[in-house]
């Protein structure tokens, strides 16, 4: 069994920068010129030997202690271990999320830089690239690159945006201003929070709702006291609501017990399995809207304990249900 050895990624960029100088030290000088004598001679006598052996360093040693045989070489792979490995490999699939927003681009051009430090042969488990291992990322809306560009650089520039916009409940476009302030994703949809001109009030703007943005020339100051966490949790959701958190209380029944134990539902969340086999979930959010539609979505399996309003609007909209398949 071949002899595993650690090696530390700092350290050996130090011992690189020391050797370019073309100067001779011996691994103990090395030793008390990093971090001032942290490390012991030995150590640094593995790194070099890993540094010639796997990194292919011209390094040449003698009495005098070792040194660079060319000039110009310079450590350019970055060492991982398999498991750092296996997270570049996945890398590029996780990338799909950012699918049509700049960031594709600039995420990808960021890949293929780390994939070209790599040494020329990094050995992973085969089983981590397997063709039967999928991710599926989460779909994202269709956004212009030009028109998501047009949005971030108003909240760099800290200038008024200007844009049509389409609400859920409407069909036609209706013309908004908006201060930027934050730009958030949620599940791969691209959402903007910023003080609305007409509604003199901060609001949240989907970015795949709007069309024709245009940066103006009126600056703006982002308030002091402005945070982005009070208009969205980003455990459950971005829908503006109340900005004080309420108690969510859930009955999970017993057919998905399994599922409701195994899954967080919130960092700070109770979860508590009931003697016939149901299991009580509690944690707060401000994200009414969020917990509704997804409580709808599991059906009978989910009952809501409270609050009472969040009871009402669910038996609410369960009668609306009904009521369009009669």
């Amino acid at each position: 069994m071949e002899r595993q050895i650690k090696i530390n990624n700092w350290r050996i960029i130090e011992i690189d920068r020391l050797l370019q100088t073309g100067e001779w030290y011996t691994a103990k000088e090395i030793s008390e010129k990093i971090e001032g004598g942290s490390y012991s001679p030995r150590t640094i006598q593995r790194d070099l030997d890993y540094m010639r052996d796997t990194l292919n360093a011209p390094i040449e040693s003698d009495t005098r202690g070792y040194r660079y045989t060319e000039p110009n070489f310079f450590v350019k792979s970055i060492p991982l271990t398999e498991g750092e490995a296996f997270s570049v490999a996945i890398l590029n699939p996780l990338l799909e999320q950012y699918r049509n927003t700049p960031l594709e681009n600039q995420l990808r051009s960021v890949f293929k830089k780390i994939v070209a430090c790599l040494p020329n042969h990094v050995t992973v488990d085969a089983s981590f690239l397997n063709p039967k291992i999928t991710f599926i990322p989460d779909r994202s809306e269709k956004i212009d690159t030009e028109f998501f560009k047009t949005v971030l650089d108003s909240l760099k520039k800290s200038c008024t945006l200007s844009f049509e916009y389409r609400p859920l409940q409407k069909s036609t476009y209706m013309e908004r201003k908006i201060d930027p302030y934050h730009v958030v994703c949620q599940r791969g949809n691209w959402y903007v929070i910023g003080k609305c001109h007409d509604k003199n009030d901060v609001r949240i703007f989907s970015i795949g709702r709007m069309k024709n943005p245009l940066i103006t020339n009126k600056k703006f100051t982002v308030p002091k006291d402005f945070k982005p966490s009070d208009y969205f949790d980003s455990e459950m959701g971005v829908w503006l609501s109340d900005k004080t958190p309420f108690t969510v209380e859930l009955l999970f029944s017993k057919e998905i017990a399994t599922y409701a134990l195994n899954r967080v539902w919130h960092s700070e969340q109770v979860v508590e399995e009931k003697k016939d086999g149901s299991v009580y979930v509690k944690f707060q959010t401000t994200q009414k809207q969020e917990v509704l539609r997804w409580v709808l979505g599991q059906g009978h399996t989910v009952k809501v304990l409270g609050p009472q309003q969040l009871v009402d609007e669910v038996k609410e909209e369960l009668e609306r249900t009904a009521e369009i398949y009669k």
